[in-house]
């Protein structure tokens, strides 16, 4: 992905200035500063322009402080947004350190192994991030008064639910099998929340838990190893979609600007100590038929092949994760970009860019 490409796009500004949708009063983050870990990743990237854009049109005077393994190109000083962009390890302690001299009001976590490939070859440093690198931003938010913490989960915590299950709310759970190198991510993910639970009741962190559902988007990375991801990435190199397995998966998908809105929502306006699924009911697909709706947008064929036992190794053992949203729209935040949209505003941005 060119960043700087994808940021001068029409479509990718049109989901940027979509925020300004969102029922939500920006003026309380006037001269507010923001940590965002993973700012350069699937939602990061959008999160990160969303919150600059509000930042400029609104005349917000935000300092957004970016941690990630690489430096974002596009995002720069501005007339109402002071940038801060540190190239740092959240699992290392020393990140507290090195933001001793900002009042930070608001944490944003999205940093994390996020696709098999990774969860297959990298296991402990899947937990490690997730786990580590959570405790050490709830550390640095306890040492900034009132500072909102704000983590990334995932849908993966739920492990397999019920067939019948039409969307788990968020105290419905089914079985994960904890004796797996892949329960690396999902067990992570899991201590992460009861990490939050725990720093809320001792150290009086206010956190906010977003369990986000498989999310897609133009701002996807080349070696992204999800199943849509690779779809995608075939369909617009006009390779054909392959599907590695019978396809009855039942999985919730989320637009990755519906994502990132959501996040800044909660932000504002989630309660202390609660979580939130975040996905889209008009977005809940079979795999096969989400490869399907790629093939046909890019005039290819959907084949079937195995998976490596690489792949088979790093794949989730869910056939069903649809989640409920809710709870969260009941509080106000709707998702605006149904799957089909999605997809094909998805492939238009990435067959530009190219």
């Amino acid at each position: 992905m060119d960043k700087i490409k994808l940021c001068n796009h029409s479509l990718y500004q049109e989901d940027v200035n979509s925020i300004l949708e969102l029922d939500s009063d920006f003026k309380i983050l006037k001269n507010k500063t923001i940590f965002i870990s993973g700012s350069t990743g699937l939602i990061g990237t959008v999160l990160t322009d969303m919150l600059f854009f509000l930042s400029e049109k609104i005349k917000l005077n935000l300092t957004l402080i970016l941690i990630s393994r690489k430096i974002d190109e596009c995002i720069e000083n501005h007339e109402y947004t002071t940038v801060i962009k540190l190239k740092s390890d959240i699992t290392d302690n020393s990140i507290i350190d090195v933001c001793k001299n900002f009042h930070i009001d608001y944490i944003f976590h999205l940093a994390s192994n996020t696709h098999p490939k990774q969860y297959s070859l990298f296991p402990i440093e899947t937990i490690t991030t997730n786990v580590l690198g959570t405790k050490n931003l709830l550390e640095l938010s306890s040492k900034n008064h009132n500072c909102r913490f704000i983590l990334a989960s995932s849908v993966e915590v739920y492990g397999e639910l019920e067939p019948t299950s039409k969307g788990a709310i968020e105290t419905e759970f089914g079985y994960l099998d904890c004796n797996t190198p892949r329960a690396c991510y999902n067990e992570s993910k899991r201590l992460s929340e009861t990490l939050c639970q725990a720093y809320k009741v001792q150290e009086n962190v206010d956190v906010v838990i977003a369990r986000l559902c498989r999310c897609y988007g133009p701002s996807l990375k080349k070696d992204d190893t999800k199943a849509i991801s690779q779809f995608i990435t075939n369909g617009i190199s006009g390779n054909d979609i392959v599907l590695k397995s019978n396809g009855n998966q039942y999985f919730s998908y989320l637009y990755s600007s519906d994502a990132a809105s959501a996040l800044i929502f909660l932000m504002i306006k989630g309660i202390n100590g609660e979580a939130y699924n975040i996905s889209d009911e008009k977005s809940n697909v079979h795999l096969r038929d989400l490869a399907n709706i790629i093939a046909k947008m890019c005039e290819l064929k959907v084949v079937f092949d195995l998976p490596t036992e690489q792949e088979e190794k790093g794949y989730s053992k869910a056939t069903n994760a649809v989640i409920s949203s809710e709870k969260i729209n009941n509080l106000g935040w709707t998702a605006k970009i149904d799957i089909n949209t999605g997809l094909d505003r998805t492939i238009k941005i990435l067959e530009d860019i190219r």
